[in-house]
C-alpha cells in the first residue's frame, strides 16, 4: 500500500547533542541555526528549540541534515524530539497559530479595561 506524507506541515524540534565537552549546546544551536537560516525553509529559534514549515518531506531532510551538521563537528550522539502538525482544512503556518492567541489576549485586556 502506498500512502503519500502530508504536504505541509509545522514541526518543532530541539537537536540534544549528547557527549559534549561542556553543559552549554550554544555553539551547536549556531550551527543549526545557521544551516536553518540557508535552507529555504521558513523556521524560527526559540529558547528550547526550532519551529520550521514546509513540506512534509523537506522538513524531514533539514532535521536529518541538521544532525549530519553537528555529527560532522565531532558529536558522535545526538537525540531530537520533535512535534509536528499537519492541517487538512486550511494553510496555516506558524506565525498565524501564534496571532490567533495573541488576538484573544488582547480581547482579554480589552474586556479588563473597560
Amino acid at each position: 500500500m502506498t500512502i503519500d506524507t502530508p504536504p505541509a506541515c509545522v514541526a518543532d524540534f530541539c537537536l540534544v547533542p549528547i557527549g559534549t565537552a561542556s553543559a552549554s549546546v550554544s555553539h551547536e544551536v549556531a550551527h543549526v541555526q545557521r544551516f536553518l537560516r540557508d535552507c529555504g525553509l521558513k523556521y524560527s529559534m526559540h529558547s528550547a528549540g526550532s519551529t520550521l514549515e514546509g513540506p512534509w518531506d523537506d522538513v524531514m531532510r533539514v532535521i536529518g541534515q541538521c544532525h549530519s551538521l553537528i555529527h560532522s563537528n565531532g558529536v558522535v550522539r545526538i537525540q531530537t524530539d520533535i512535534r509536528i502538525g499537519t492541517r487538512t482544512d486550511k494553510k496555516q503556518s506558524f506565525e498565524d497559530k501564534v496571532s490567533a492567541v495573541e488576538k484573544l489576549l488582547a480581547a482579554d485586556n480589552n474586556n479588563d479595561n473597560q
